[in-house]
């Protein structure tokens, strides 16, 4: 899948938990949304992207995909 998809899945869903007041608890929620529902390659992806880069990443879906590794 194209990185690019997958950063803007990963702001959407963190867009989603933005509104939880407790950033912690957000990123959890991001985290947990990402394990479940995504392939494993594109939980792959999602974390070399983190890793090398992520600026296009929301604040909390960096947090939640650091949360990742």
């Amino acid at each position: 899948m194209h990185i690019e998809k997958l950063i803007k899945m990963a702001n959407d869903i963190s867009e989603f938990f933005n509104s939880e007041s407790d950033k912690e608890l957000a990123a959890e929620g991001v985290k947990n949304h990402i394990k479940r529902s995504w392939d494993p390659r594109m939980r792959q992806q999602i974390i070399a992207y983190c890793q090398q880069d992520g600026k296009e990443l929301t604040p909390l879906a960096l947090k939640a995909v650091q949360k990742l590794v």
